[in-house]
């Protein structure tokens, strides 16, 4: 069965299981308003007309109370199908390319500086992040932005590529994972949270656990005999004057803990549930294995220590309820939580950031899965540690649907380093520059990529595709470029060997200094040991590969009329491009020319 028909079935089972619940619930109600009812008629004649012992009242009261019960958890049940059948709805709609601004943009990690994320897309609407993200946590998206924005090397792709793999047909895990908590992902800052764990302790004098209790329980009990049994005040008044003592001497560490906790104690249920669903996973493949080992800690396990911090902060937070504040404050509420908290800090504070990474990884791989399960004809490229190669046959863009998707051979390394593209407006050379780029993301963050087969080695990725002026910055669209330029030239001196993927090259300035410096900017790159493709429409620029002699090769993309229009196969072709189609288009809008 093919995911879109996996889906269906799944989307139509949680449907009709939901309105099966939504006909119980409706039951329900009818049956407490004749209860009510009942009630009524009981009271009527137990109270009114004394034909009835009062304690008939109690049946209903009784029948009413577990049908309380029952209808919660019936809404609770129906509320979970209902996200289930969101959660397959969105998966359908990803399969028949309908997805675009329905998930997770992850804008806030568009960063102009970065040398390829705007350029392939990475971020924003109908992104390769929007596509691919299903994390309930920002430790999972903050996880799975990471591998998309820093390549990894090929050992760790591997292990990636491993744990993906056995996650893939797991439908049943995303599903679970995806009706955790609420509807709404979780705002939970995992930087704050980790930071606050592995902040230095504030520190409480030993003997104020030993106080605290036994006296919050002395001043109720005072307060008890004063108002109930009649005992004088005054042990009630030093009971009060000991806790106000006792409240001073500790108010500020009391509020350095209050205030501390106020922002990462927060939405903590669903990081439990997420840890609680890792923890009872079985899993074979090394990484899994390793991201379970991240977790194991002496005694409870992290599922239960999160819950019990959140169980705590929410406890903490009763104190702002208006009616409750004054017994709060007979028993010494903050004081008392402030020292639990700190107490649980001390013990589990120094794992939480270990904690929050296994998450967040463990998200990332099956936001991964995901993806690799509804595109089981993408495979896992091959990740090969001696060399310089980019070898991609039948390579296609991601973002477009598959029935669309033109693919074409890419091939760079051994002697061929450069591939110089040229061909007319509109006809596919940016697209193949952002298919190899978005291609090699894919590979180096350990998810499988849109092509019939795909070898390449460890390499940095760099482009200038979609670079653009700066008003605010006072910088010229030709300054924008020469600056990311630097930057590409920059990057030949880390790790990995540079792909560089260049569209319009240097088209800002004049035709003469266009051709002397793009063959100095490819001719620099390629003798630093980079590899990758620039385009043109500029035939003048098509020279450079013979420049470049066996280094370089040109190939083209080409167009051609068809009943007077321009028709486009985006079929990449090798040699030159012959012809333009600049004119055709200008004519093609009304323009006389």
């Amino acid at each position: 069965m093919n995911p879109i028909q996996e889906y269906a079935r799944r989307l139509e089972a949680r449907r009709s299981a939901s309105a099966r619940l939504d006909r119980i619930h409706k039951t329900i109600g009818n049956w407490r308003l004749a209860l009510f009812v009942a009630a009524g008629t009981l009271a009527w004649l137990s109270i009114v007309r004394a034909a009835l012992s009062p304690w008939w009242l109690a049946l209903p009261a009784i029948v009413f109370f577990v049908l309380v019960v029952i209808h919660e958890r019936v809404l609770q049940a129906r509320r979970r199908l209902d996200r289930a059948a969101t959660f397959y709805d969105r998966g359908i709609a990803r399969l028949e390319n309908r997805w675009a601004g329905t998930g997770e943009k992850g804008e806030c990690y568009i960063d102009d500086q970065h040398p390829y994320a705007r350029d392939l897309d990475l971020f924003g609407h109908g992104s390769l992040f929007e596509l691919i993200c299903t994390a309930r946590t920002r430790a999972g998206e903050d996880a799975l932005a990471r591998w998309l924005r820093l390549p990894a090397g090929a050992a760790e792709a591997r292990a990636r590529q491993s744990a993906v793999a056995e996650l893939t047909p797991r439908i049943d895990l995303r599903e679970e994972l995806a009706l955790l908590g609420d509807d709404l992902r979780s705002g939970l800052e995992p930087d704050a949270l980790a930071a606050w764990g592995a902040a230095p302790t504030v520190v409480f004098p030993g003997w104020t656990r030993i106080v605290a209790t036994p006296l919050a329980f002395l001043t109720v009990l005072a307060l008890f005999l004063w108002l109930v049994l009649g005992f004088t005040s005054v042990w009630f008044q030093i009971t009060l004057l000991l806790e106000a003592a006792f409240w001073l001497r500790l108010r500020i560490p009391t509020m350095q803990v209050v205030s501390a906790v106020e922002r990462p104690g927060r939405d903590l249920a669903l990081l439990s549930q997420v840890l609680s669903r890792l923890e009872g996973e079985p899993f074979a493949s090394p990484r899994l294995l390793s991201l379970r080992a991240e977790l194991e800690t002496a005694g409870f396990p992290p599922s239960r220590r999160i819950a019990q911090l959140g169980r705590l902060v929410v406890l903490l937070d009763a104190q702002r309820n208006q009616l409750f504040a004054p017994i709060a404050f007979l028993l010494l509420w903050s004081t008392q939580f402030a020292i639990a908290i700190e107490n649980w800090r001390r013990i589990s504070g120094p794992a939480v950031g270990r904690w929050l990474a296994a998450v967040g990884e463990f998200e990332a791989l099956c936001a991964l899965s995901g993806y690799g399960y509804e595109h089981p004809a993408d495979p896992f490229p091959e990740l090969v540690e001696q060399g310089i190669c980019f070898e991609g046959e039948g390579l296609g863009h991601p973002l477009l649907p598959v029935d669309l998707c033109v693919r074409n051979d890419v091939r760079l390394g051994g002697e061929q380093r450069v591939l110089l593209v040229s061909g007319s407006n509109m006809s596919g050379k940016s697209t193949l520059l952002r298919t190899v780029g978005t291609n090699a993301v894919l590979a180096f963050a350990g998810a499988p990529v849109r092509a019939a087969g795909l070898r390449l080695s460890p390499l940095s990725v760099g482009a200038s595709i979609r670079i653009v002026d700066s008003l605010q910055a006072g910088s010229s669209r030709f300054y924008a470029e020469i600056t990311r330029l630097r930057q590409l030239v920059d990057m030949t001196k880390g790790a990995f060997p540079l792909l560089f993927l260049l569209d319009e090259l240097l088209h800002g300035t004049n035709s003469h200094d266009r051709r002397i410096g793009a063959e100095a900017v490819v001719r620099g790159l390629v003798d630093r040991g980079a590899v990758g493709l620039f385009t043109t429409h500029d035939l003048a620029l098509a020279e450079i590969a013979e420049a470049l002699g066996p280094r370089a090769a040109n190939v083209h993309f080409q167009d051609h009329l068809e009943d007077g229009k321009i028709v486009f196969d985006y079929v990449m072709r090798p040699g030159i491009v012959r012809k333009s189609n600049a004119l055709e288009l200008m004519r093609s809008v009304g323009l006389e020319v």
